[in-house]
């Protein structure tokens, strides 16, 4: 189970990390294609059609766990069957919310541009036919997201992985291509949507290989009571993710404008895209939770979900450190000096939310597997709603960067009440252990590492090589302190073992 969950781990996250690559490192290509002004727009149109998936009631939660409960044991009575059922029940779902959302959308997209943000009258048209076609990219979406997850309630990250590589790799790049050959925002999103619906078609071909004895059945009272049962609660904690990373633009675009927005985006979606790769490692614990959990294994869990919280804890530190100490010089050198003296503060606080946020991830995902949404619902309910109040009072205040610093202040305090409320309780972990071995052994080194790369930052300011060689240096420490101090000894030992074992075959041959 080990390996499985560590090699679903790492397909799941190169499934990501790849596409991030692609993404950002087109990003500047995308504003310079668009414009700083029309790129807003774009931000805009993709945050108002993201916040409108607030009506997904989150049945890809349910759909998981119960798939991967049925599947875990196939001598259960109508095993088959209740998977049948569970599938075409979260697809039909996923159809109605896809047309409720996709006619809101359309039939609100002049509302929404003329009237409710800030958006210049000479992109007012272009925004409008843009947000329309949108709504098609939404209905095509909602069912993308809930066949992504058939897969990976299987335990095979590694289909679905290579198909969102494949995919997330393909439309940054031909973003670019489009914008290169002279289009402009409307056959961006056209693409999109065209990409959505092949990513689509790939998936359902995929899930009919896997399951193929799959076959239409109408679901039951029970499983849509089960599912619906489940899902209530999990949709608070989607309605917070909604929330974190769509209200905060849309808050932006009404009150900022944006040309305002186009500095955030680019700050935060960086952070995020980076910070958020590790819960890709740590996704794949909410099928593992619930078959452990099926099988009544709470010991094992315990001890996967401790060493598994301290390699995410440190990965995510070190990345943080990277991020935040060297801000100024990324979107320096990787947008321009504009974006870097109005971004270098919103990149740096968001990085350290999003540090903050990632402590939160696999208590969820055991807390869920377990079988016990409401906790994570009713906490996540409480950080949207105190998180848009903060962020709102931010931006009216602060701007771009309030609203950074109501997003920490809003991680600070959630996270730590959730992390009390859930150990010992939903998730087989005491909170003293959890910090004791997951947390204690990355704080003190990755801090110390931390403090001493800032103050070389500011003393050792020669340029672009200067900043090469402190970044490697940097990255060596944090390097030779998780290998000495955080890497547990029976994984040292396993690792040395499998190097052992690589140099003797290379001998041999």
């Amino acid at each position: 189970m080990n390996l499985s969950l560590v090699r679903n781990a790492f397909s799941n996250l190169l499934g990501a990390v790849i596409p991030a690559l692609v993404a950002l490192g087109t990003v500047p290509l995308v504003v310079k294609g668009l414009g700083d002004a029309s790129y807003g727009v774009y931000s805009l149109v993709t945050a108002i059609v993201g916040y409108f998936a607030v009506i997904d009631i989150n049945v890809t939660a349910g759909s998981v766990k119960f798939i991967a409960e049925f599947n875990a044991d196939r001598s259960q009575p109508r095993a088959q069957e209740r998977i049948d059922e569970t599938v075409f029940f979260g697809l039909s779902v996923y159809s109605l919310l896809g047309v409720i959302g996709g006619l809101g959308l359309f039939f609100g997209a002049h509302v929404f541009v003329t009237r409710v943000f800030s958006v210049p009258a000479a992109l007012e048209h272009e925004a409008v036919a843009t947000l329309k076609l949108a709504a098609l990219g939404f209905f095509l979406g909602q069912l993308q997201s809930y066949l992504q997850s058939v897969p990976q309630s299987l335990m095979r990250y590694d289909i679905a992985s290579r198909i969102e590589m494949v995919f997330g790799t393909c439309v940054p790049l031909l973003t670019v291509a489009v914008l290169m050959l002279g289009y402009g925002l409307f056959e961006v999103i056209l693409l999109r949507v065209i990409a959505s619906a092949i990513n689509c078609a790939v998936l359902w071909r995929c899930i009919r290989g896997l399951l193929p004895a799959l076959r239409y059945r109408r679901p039951g009272a029970t499983i849509r009571r089960d599912l619906l049962g489940f899902s209530a609660y999990s949709f608070l904690s989607r309605f917070a993710s909604l929330s974190y990373a769509y209200a905060d633009k849309l808050i932006i675009g009404a009150l900022v404008g944006v040309t305002g927005l186009a500095y955030f985006t680019v700050a935060s979606t960086l952070a995020n895209r980076i910070l958020s790769l590790t819960y890709r490692l740590s996704g794949v614990f909410f099928p593992a939770a619930s078959t452990l959990a099926a099988r009544g294994e709470l010991d094992r869990l315990k001890k996967l979900y401790l060493k598994a919280s301290r390699y995410v804890v440190f990965i995510n530190a070190s990345v943080l450190v990277l991020v935040a100490v060297f801000s100024y010089q990324i979107l320096y050198y990787w947008m321009n000096p504009q974006f870097a003296r109005a971004g270098q503060v919103v990149l740096a606080v968001m990085a350290l939310s999003q540090f903050i946020d990632s402590l939160t991830s696999l208590p969820s995902l055991v807390n869920d597997g377990m079988g016990h949404p409401r906790f994570s619902g009713m906490f996540a309910l409480a950080r949207a709603a105190f998180g848009l109040l903060v962020v709102y009072l931010g931006v009216a205040g602060w701007g771009i960067e309030g609203a950074a610093w109501g997003h920490l202040i809003a991680s600070v305090l959630l996270t730590c009440a959730f992390l009390v409320a859930v150990h010992g309780r939903t998730v087989p972990a005491r909170l003293h252990d959890l910090v004791h071995r997951s947390y204690a052994p990355s704080v003190v080194g990755v801090g110390a590492v931390a403090l001493a790369a800032h103050v070389a930052n500011r003393w050792f300011d020669g340029g672009p090589l200067d900043l090469v060689l402190l970044v490697l240096l940097t990255m060596a420490l944090l390097f030779a302190y998780g290998a000495l101090f955080v890497i547990e000894k029976d994984d040292k030992d396993l690792a040395w073992t499998r190097v052992k074992g690589l140099l003797s075959m290379r001998k041999t041959v």
